[in-house]
């Protein structure tokens, strides 16, 4: 069977004459079969995966935060309309809302991302790069649902045209291509990515009576044909009921505490995800179970995530000794399932190619993230969450830790051998 489809895929390869399909071709062969020869053995890389299959390992472990979040995004829907309220209550309408959300972020981040992989190595003459396999699955993740498609298409093409091939293409960025692209919207157009109005979809705004805003393809597919099998329907009447609100957690820790948020949300709800927030970071329980397998599979460094860890708990107990505002006087430890903390540490800050490479500079790498994220999260009022300018900041020093992390370890090696040659 293996090969048999080989030999149909041999049989329909274009001429390499024809540079953009047969750039498409290659793309698809590599990733349909594993190459012959992967770096088995050699004196310093001992690994007998290549990039593609090792790109799959991450994009698995996101696969039960896109189940989650598909499901979240028509939950809080849902909740605001005061609707469907109980977590397996009106369970179709949630999955089909949030798969009419998500599936178009997803498509035009890779539609944008991968298109332009693929002109730039079919100018270049060369096999396309699978960088963007990782990058094209975390973006969905940390976008609203709400986010319009044509601000996040010009993100991406900014992220991985400035960000990537600008520097040579994969594998010699300087900075993660999914948070530069967040960054740029961040920047340009924070009214879409910031607030308590846009992590709730549907609405224009979260203010109590506001009317919901079904697109065409709810009201001119989804109902008829729910309808049609005798299922509950989307109700185009309905409004954000008295009382609700939108804020996140962080949003609602930065303006009274602790207090505060828990006067709106459980730390049961915050653990398991039934909170407002970007698509993937909610649920802390399955980032954790991401962790364990990107550590158990190797593909993430232990290192980078518990120092991370550490270095954001260290800060929490700072500020919680400091107390001087009420956002420093959350309990250090809930910091932790709050926004998007853990997502980070396991998904943004392990990246390879923009991470420190020796093993202790990324302990020191992973430490000044926590620490440097913590800072902004608390000590800043207009943006109460800092793990993006803090892994971006960090990106950009890693290859500099590294250098004196090795400067350092030479030094000491000099001085080993002269004390063995003059001994």
């Amino acid at each position: 069977m293996k090969q048999a489809l080989l030999n149909l895929f041999r049989k329909i390869e274009p001429s390499k004459e024809k540079k953009l399909l047969h750039t498409a071709y290659d793309a698809f062969f590599t990733f349909a079969f594993a190459p012959n020869e992967t770096t088995h053995g050699g004196v310093h890389i001992r690994d007998g995966m290549d990039l593609k299959r090792t790109m799959v390992h991450v994009v698995l472990a996101l696969q039960l935060c896109y189940v989650f979040g598909t499901w979240n995004i028509g939950h809080q829907h849902f909740v605001a309309l005061g609707e469907h309220t109980a977590p397996l209550a009106g369970l179709h309408l949630k999955i089909l809302y949030g798969l009419v959300k998500l599936i178009p972020i997803f498509i035009v981040a890779h539609v944008v991302g991968l298109g332009i992989e693929f002109f730039y190595a079919a100018r270049k003459g060369h096999s396309v790069e699978e960088g963007f396999l990782v990058s094209g699955a975390l973006i969905p993740l940390i976008m609203p649902p709400d986010i319009p498609l044509w601000i996040l298409g010009i993100s991406v093409a900014f992220a991985v045209i400035i960000g990537k091939e600008a520097f040579g293409g994969t594998g010699m960025n300087i900075w993660n291509i999914a948070l530069l692209s967040r960054v740029f919207i961040f920047f340009a157009y924070p009214t879409t990515i910031s607030g308590d109005d846009v992590w709730v979809a549907g609405f224009s705004s979260t203010t109590p009576g506001s009317v919901v805003e079904y697109g065409w393809f709810v009201t001119s597919v989804l109902n008829p044909i729910l309808a049609t099998i005798g299922s509950a329907t989307f109700n185009v009447q309905s409004a954000i009921v008295d009382g609700y609100t939108g804020a996140t957690p962080l949003s609602l820790a930065s303006q009274g505490g602790w207090e505060n948020v828990t006067a709106t949300y459980s730390s049961s709800a915050m653990l398991w995800g039934a909170i407002p927030g970007s698509v993937g970071e909610t649920s802390k329980v399955l980032v954790v179970l991401g962790i364990i397998f990107l550590i158990v599979t190797k593909i993430a460094d232990w290192r980078i995530i518990v120092s991370f860890l550490v270095g954001a708990a260290v800060t929490g107990m700072l500020m919680n000794l400091w107390g001087v505002t009420v956002f420093m006087q959350v309990p250090w430890y809930n910091q932790f399932i709050m926004g998007s903390l853990l997502f980070a540490a396991a998904f943004m800050a392990t990246d390879p190619v923009t991470a420190s490479a020796t093993p202790t500079g990324k302990l020191i790498y992973g430490f000044m993230i926590g620490f440097i994220g913590m800072v902004v999260r608390v000590l800043n009022p207009a943006y109460p969450e800092g793990w993006m300018l803090a892994i971006l900041f960090m990106n950009t020093f890693s290859a500099l830790i590294d250098h004196y992390v090795l400067e350092a370890n030479m030094k000491r090696r000099m001085k080993r051998a002269v004390v063995t040659a003059t001994a």
